[in-house]
């Protein structure tokens, strides 16, 4: 990317806040993100469930108006945008895949990867013309005139993505895009992510709870109650995390530590007290507990952990003996 070109996806001082009449009172979801993708860059956003990671990404994507902040879109600030222009800025720039495929129920395969097309005026037989390309691309052809219903997750999955590519979006925002399938069948959709990141050069924003699926990614970034508190991968910015020294504590103890002290005490893991008083705590790392993100890589397990099974040089996804799915490690 040069220089004077700006990301295609950036957010500055983002917070979301969901209005609740509960006794707790309102939920803060996003606290103060900065956000920025550059173009042609792999970015996942890895943390648990209620971390805030969906929030973000409906916000990143226009979906969502954020209580504070701004989200810029190849330089246009979307919070200023009339509901007319984000929709065209959306359709030429960024597609979006979810866990469950959202496809339409009534509607083929074929007809649900046409739909964008003919949502921006094109001629039905030539959006249908395009779609049977990308099903036969995606090795999907022969299942182009099926209802979702006979699709099995991993051929619904593959139509939503020949969904998403059909409109040539620079960006893509992918929510939890292996949640639903089985281990090998969610490696077949990465290594496709990762030819159209290669080879085409398309920019990705996933959420996930997924150390695999944050590994096919440039850069990580680690989500805790609205907060990065952890990034690996290349380009670092520790800007990305939030700004404060702040420690804090809430009523149940849970603590949220600065982003450059979690950095210099090795990252996001277990940790044993060793010393605590007044105003005082001391921390160790737990030697079996290591950090959500991966800093040196997945690769297949050399053994069956049900079997026992050594796979040796082989790449096979499945134990010939129990059948087992192979591990990353």
């Amino acid at each position: 990317m040069s220089e004077d070109q700006p990301p295609i996806l950036e957010s500055n001082a983002l917070y979301h806040v969901y209005s609740s009449k509960a006794e707790d009172g309102n939920v803060v979801a996003l606290r103060g993100l900065h956000v920025k993708v550059n173009a042609g860059e792999a970015v996942a956003v890895v943390g648990p469930s209620g971390s805030g990671k969906s929030t973000l990404l409906k916000c990143l994507g226009g979906l969502m108006k954020p209580s504070a902040g701004n989200v810029s879109l190849t330089g246009r600030n979307m919070t200023r945008l009339t509901g007319q222009e984000l929709v065209e800025l959306r359709q030429k720039t960024v597609s979006f895949i979810f866990q469950e495929g959202n496809l339409l129920p009534h509607l083929s395969a074929v007809d649900n990867v046409a739909q964008p097309l003919r949502h921006q005026h094109v001629r039905p037989k030539v959006a249908k013309q395009k779609a049977m390309e990308l099903l036969e691309e995606l090795g999907m052809g022969h299942r182009a005139k099926g209802l979702p219903a006979t699709l099995s997750g991993g051929e619904q999955q593959r139509v939503a993505i020949a969904r998403a590519l059909i409109t040539n979006p620079r960006l893509i925002l992918a929510d939890e895009p292996t949640g639903a399938l089985d281990p090998i069948t969610s490696r077949e959709v990465l290594a496709l992510f990762k030819e159209l990141h290669e080879k085409k050069g398309v920019a990705f924003l996933i959420v996930t709870h997924s150390a695999e699926v944050a590994d096919f990614c440039d850069r990580s970034l680690e989500l805790r109650d609205g907060r990065f508190v952890a990034q690996h991968g290349a380009d670092f910015e520790v800007d990305d995390l939030a700004g404060t020294r702040e420690l804090l504590v809430d009523d149940i103890g849970t603590v949220a530590f600065p982003p450059d002290i979690l950095i210099q005490m090795g990252g996001s893991g277990r940790y044993e007290v060793e010393d605590v008083g007044d105003g005082r705590l001391v921390l160790v790392a737990a030697e079996d507990a290591p950090s959500l993100l991966s800093k040196d890589g997945l690769k297949p397990a050399e053994n069956c952990p049900a079997c026992n099974h050594s796979y040796a040089d082989d790449d096979t996804q499945r134990c010939p003996d129990c059948g087992s799915s192979r591990p990353m490690v």
